[in-house]
């Protein structure tokens, strides 16, 4: 995470260390600015964790009372449910610059240096020690917990070039350091921290208890200041490792992430996260909310794995794929359907765990929920509004041809004029002039609706059109 490059420090900030003594500077640990500026957010009602959706009364509350407490943390839960993004969200917390002393290695603050080398520097150089100013978003550093990661990638260990150059082995300058304290004064995170060797968590021991570090042996102590945050799997989902006891202890908060509890927010997430690259109605959305939150429910679903809300994002994104395929071979402006959500049953049961005895029957079950989705956003969405004119238009004419490369304007030519349009559409906001493909979409919505709810006749021809009958 680097700042954009044509953002640089304001130029009335103090270049040495005597001019930021002057300026009146006051040096705060990590945890102290993440509370200052937390507080400062709360009183001022400035949103505190811009892009995170349906945690407001449940884990950010549990949340802000550990930063507040100066805990460090673990955010425990399912694939899928936003723990990556609400720990990058804290980097919003901390100052926007924050002094360090130029050319330092790990950005120690100046009135604070904790490397031999800057504290000889400092001794030398008195209140002539040039410092620089560091953006927040370079004070945060993560790392995804692999099998192969090593105590050299995350604490540090002898650089063997430094060696070469004629250092002593018991010279502190060989040292390279690793992840954890290049992020000092800053945030840490560590991604499915279970996953990491149990061997390579112990070194994160003295990190979180002591606040130090220590590389290969050498006697050299770091006094490390940084907000130590980890991701976890719950354990009875997990099978590839486990927190051990004394990490686990060391950590002052445990915070559970869930996913989406109202439909409304899973909505917003799938619109906020979504790259659509077609218009989707809001009820095609709807749909695929509806859809994510059926098969999370469903007991032929593994409930451990969990349905992570990539799925919703993946279905909402290939429904836009498909109406932009169906734009492109028939040229009309791309516009989602309801029957486009189809699609997403074939290409997206890779992202699902499915319980044992449901082998084989994975389409039949996505299918299944898919439709019930449906029916839900059609009662939903037009409970009580008088659609028997959709009924007799059909029943009138020979049946009325959808699918997936007949265009809005084939839509409509069939239908004609029915009464209750125009309810409809205002019932899913397609406005007062609403184009020929939201007009199809609203169309499409209550014949597949009317066939759900039994009213309706429904057959799919060899070539992938949908042929709705009396």
């Amino acid at each position: 995470m680097s700042p954009d490059p044509s953002l640089n420090p304001p130029a009335d900030l103090p270049t040495t260390l005597g001019a930021l003594r002057a300026g009146g500077h006051v040096q705060r640990s990590v945890k102290a600015e993440l509370r200052a500026n937390l507080l400062a957010r709360m009183q001022d009602g400035t949103t505190r964790f811009p892009g995170i959706v349906g945690f407001d009364d449940t884990v950010l509350p549990e949340l802000e009372r550990a930063l507040l407490a100066g805990h460090d943390l673990v955010l425990l839960g399912e694939r899928g449910q936003g723990k990556t993004r609400l720990i990058r969200s804290l980097v919003g917390l901390l100052d926007e610059w924050t002094p360090v002393i130029e050319g330092s290695e790990l950005g120690e603050h100046p009135y604070e240096p904790v490397l031999p080398a800057s504290i000889r520097r400092a001794a030398e150089l008195g209140d002539d020690l040039p410092v620089a100013w560091r953006h927040r978003s370079l004070r945060y550093a993560e790392k995804l917990a692999t099998p192969d990661t090593s105590v050299g990638d995350l604490i540090g260990d002898v650089d063997p070039v430094r060696v070469a150059q004629g250092r002593t082995l018991g010279d502190p300058d060989t040292i390279h350091y690793g992840l954890v304290p290049r992020t000092h004064r800053g945030i840490f995170a560590i991604n499915e921290l279970p996953d990491l060797p149990e061997r390579i968590q112990v070194s994160l021991l003295n990190v979180l208890e002591e606040r130090d570090v220590q590389v290969r042996g050498y006697q050299i102590r770091l006094p490390l200041d940084l907000l130590l945050v980890a991701s976890a799997n719950p354990e009875d989902y997990t099978n590839r490792g486990r927190i051990i006891t004394p990490l686990k202890d060391r950590f002052g908060a445990e915070v559970r992430t869930h996913y989406p509890l109202e439909l409304d927010d899973e909505i917003a997430l799938v619109a906020q996260e979504a790259e659509l690259v077609a218009d989707v109605p809001d009820h095609v959305l709807e749909v695929v909310a509806r859809f994510t939150r059926a098969v999370r429910e469903s007991p032929s679903v593994d409930a451990r794995s969990g349905v992570s809300a990539r799925f919703a994002v993946a279905a909402a994104e290939t429904v836009a794929g498909a109406a932009l395929r169906r734009a492109a071979l028939r040229g009309e402006p791309a516009v989602a359907r309801v029957g486009d959500t189809e699609s997403v049953v074939g290409t997206l049961r890779g992202k699902v765990e499915f319980e044992s005895g449901e082998e084989g029957r994975e389409v039949e079950v996505l299918a299944h929920l898919l439709r019930t989705a449906v029916a839900e956003t059609f009662r939903a969405r037009l409970g009580g509004v008088d659609v028997s004119g959709f009924v007799a238009a059909v029943q009138e004419g020979s049946g009325v041809e959808t699918g997936e490369l007949v265009t809005a304007e084939e839509v409509l030519q069939q239908v004609g004029t029915v009464a209750g349009l125009a309810k409809v559409l205002d019932r899913l906001g397609a406005g007062e002039a609403p184009s020929p493909g939201e007009a199809a979409a609203g169309i499409e919505l209550v014949l597949e609706g009317l066939h759900l709810t039994r009213r309706l006749a429904k057959d799919v021809t060899d070539d992938g059109r949908t042929v709705y009958g009396g």
